[in-house]
């Protein structure tokens, strides 16, 4: 090797590293501060940081005059049963009452009852901050009929800012019916629309915390064009061969944290999709389900662009896929800019994955000169065991080749021990060859 190049490698890496920190440090910080009424109430929130705790007590500190009283909204004050009939209305009036409110409030819906809504919108924007306390569960209807003016949704919360949500509680989107309609399950079936369990969309400073997704329809947890999110301490599962249910969906969303999260589900764990800036996913347990993947992209000859992608400290268990890139023929964009570390894969296949001929489809697709460019990846400490003879696939465009990807400290063996795991990369330009096993053919 080049004298020069072996200095080239830890000063690119420690770069990348530098910039990740920088583009996330604007939003690190807990900026969803309770008053001190609902402090003592409820106790310091799971999941908040000491940052944020001191915060907190210097805030409450130089405060001269006493906190405005927080608004106590209960769902059962509005004739919620929870007993199995449509509490949908009551959830509603409940939402109005604590959106309106003038001081911060916090909307209850207690423990020990399962509460069955059909699809409900909760518009914002609120007066003041709101925290919505799931203690129990909320179960989504079975009956098709009820998703008849939106077959894509079933819990939105859209323009909600200043917004938190937790409590211990479950959300369950009921999906078996829906699986069983999925033409990926039964291919006589045609292909339909299901609901997105919840979707957060067009919100700013928005805290998801200490929560149970379960079963949904389609994907469990979708961000779409939000600013400043924090997904934390989540458990989302479903069983491995239910269609499409995603853990937690990322488009058009800018600066957002997810950590400590497991993830069990039948397809995707993490998606990452296009106009998604400033994404870190820490602290991750994937598994069963498709991996952790930045796409697709591209689609239908469609712009995309990611940028500013961090994965560090994720366990990847018996998944089809381990940290994917995948994008179409015949789209244009790039995905770029992105970090996976500190991986640990057990009996994963495909660990690590570039698919650039990626088609979701029965039909062959058709072969096409753009695509979506790929640059600046780098996977470092990596390693585990691959269920596929080809434990790195790096299967990059001919006219877009694959630019600016360094595998470092990347070691990859079979499962089956008396294998040898293999390397395919396909129109790559490795900056420069780092430390990985196995290597290129």
């Amino acid at each position: 090797m080049h004298p020069q190049r072996q200095y080239w490698l830890p000063i690119f890496l420690a770069m990348l590293v530098s910039f990740f920190s920088f583009s996330f440090s604007s939003y690190q910080g807990d900026r969803f501060v309770t008053t001190r009424d609902q402090y003592r109430r409820f106790g310091s929130p799971i999941g908040v940081d000491s940052e944020s705790e001191t915060t907190l007590t210097r805030l409450y500190g130089r405060a001269n005059a006493p906190a405005s009283p927080t608004k106590i909204v209960n769902v059962d004050d509005f004739e919620a049963k929870g007993d199995g009939t449509d509490d949908s209305k009551a959830f509603m009036e409940a939402w109005e009452e604590a959106c309106s409110s003038e001081n911060e409030a916090v909307l209850v819906v207690p423990n020990n009852k399962i509460y069955h809504l059909k699809p409900i919108t909760f518009s914002g924007p609120c007066k003041s901050d709101l925290t919505m306390k799931i203690y129990g569960t909320i179960k989504a209807s079975v009956r098709l009929s009820d998703y008849s003016r939106d077959p894509r949704h079933w819990l939105v919360f859209e323009n909600v800012n200043n917004f938190r949500v937790e409590g211990g509680g479950t959300i369950n989107g009921n999906g078996k019916v829906w699986w069983r309609k999925s033409c990926k399950v039964n291919k006589s079936l045609p292909c339909n629309d299901a609901p997105t369990a919840v979707t957060f969309y067009g919100c700013k400073n928005v805290r998801v915390s200490s929560l149970r997704f379960q079963n949904s329809q389609k994907m469990h947890l979708t961000f779409q064009y939000c600013v400043n999110v924090r997904a934390l301490n989540l458990l989302v599962i479903a069983p491995g061969n239910s269609p499409n249910t995603d853990g937690i969906h990322v488009t058009g969303t800018q600066n957002i944290l997810i950590k400590n999260c497991v993830i069990r589900t039948g397809d995707d764990c993490i998606s990452i999709v296009s106009g998604s800036k400033n994404v870190r996913a820490t602290d991750i347990i994937c598994g069963p389900g498709h991996g952790i993947s930045i796409g697709s992209l591209g689609a239908r000859n469609s712009e995309a662009f990611v940028s500013n992608v961090m994965v560090n400290r994720a366990r990847l268990s018996g998944t089809t896929n381990g940290v994917r890139i995948k994008t179409w023929q015949g789209g244009s964009g790039f995905a770029k800019d992105i970090l996976f570390q500190n991986v640990e894969m057990r009996n994963v296949t495909n660990p690590i994955i570039i698919d650039q001929h990626y088609c979701d489809q029965e039909k062959p697709c058709q072969e096409q000169a753009s695509a979506v460019q790929v640059s600046n990846v780098v996977y470092q400490n990596i390693k585990g065991t691959s269920a596929s003879e080809v434990a790195i696939k790096l299967d990059c465009s001919k006219q877009f080749p694959c630019r600016g990807l360094v595998l470092q400290d990347v070691i990859l063996r079979l499962e089956e021990e008396d294998a040898i795991a293999k390397a395919s990369c396909s129109n790559v330009r490795l900056s420069p060859p780092g430390n990985f096993l196995p290597r290129c053919i």
